[in-house]
């Protein structure tokens, strides 16, 4: 599987896992159509699957267009059902989701929304996150708890540390000032900053990152606690 990168919007991320043995496609969270549909379009690829992992509309915006269009099957949550557009295909957590060549784990996490799940998708080691996990960073609580999030990270941290991390929005740099900001000592978080520096006034995007440089440098996964962890959330929120 191939994945490419598209940017939607202001700072979010779409993708593509392009199945290149029969030039067909799954977009996870499409913010918006015109960017994927240009993409598909230029390259003759088939969408097949539309993955949403939760119900914001910054993550479902294109899913009408793209279903109308490409006749795709849009594949979300049980439990947001009544809240994603189009949807066919009602996921469980823990399910393996398989269709075609494209299988995932579902696994669900709530926090940012009651209804987020993210799509491992585990012989290839990847996953995409949504709003839960970013790259230094961790969704808002919206809809859930500190508990439930922190829950819901500690569900991701337990997974290979070669796992690539994609997540829904290009928040990195921000992220890593608030990281350095409370965990100034930590000499990975600092390569991983010049890192993502260097990407960006090169216009490259800071996603993947890699479950390890996570473990390494995000300070919300480094947290031990529900206690700390939620003093840290509050604090990113007024950051």
């Amino acid at each position: 599987m191939r994945i490419e990168i598209i940017s939607c919007l202001n700072d979010n991320y779409s993708y593509l896992i392009i199945d290149d043995s029969n030039n067909s496609a799954c977009v996870v969270d499409p913010s918006e159509p015109e960017p994927i549909i240009n993409f598909l379009e230029n390259k003759n690829i088939k969408l097949k699957y539309i993955l949403n992992t939760h119900h914001h509309y910054d993550h479902v915006g294109g899913n009408k267009d793209l279903k109308k269009r490409y006749k795709s099957i849009v594949v979300g949550f049980k439990g947001d059902s009544k809240r994603i557009p189009g949807i066919d295909v009602l996921l469980e957590d823990n399910q393996i989701w398989k269709a075609e060549n494209f299988e995932a784990k579902i696994m669900h996490i709530p926090g940012h929304t009651s209804g987020h799940i993210c799509f491992h998708f585990f012989k290839e080691k990847l996953i995409f996150t949504g709003d839960t996990l970013f790259s230094l960073g961790c969704g808002r609580i919206f809809e859930g708890s500190n508990e439930q999030m922190f829950k819901s990270l500690n569900k991701i941290k337990v997974l290979p540390k070669e796992t690539k991390i994609y997540c829904g929005h290009e928040y990195t740099l921000n992220n890593a000032k608030f990281c350095k900001k409370y965990d100034f000592e930590n000499k990975d978080l600092q390569k991983k900053v010049d890192k993502i520096e260097k990407q960006l006034k090169n216009g490259i995007p800071t996603i993947p990152s890699t479950l390890k440089e996570e473990l390494e440098c995000n300070i919300f996964l480094r947290a031990n606690d529900v206690k700390s962890f939620s003093k840290l959330r509050d604090l990113k929120d007024n950051f």
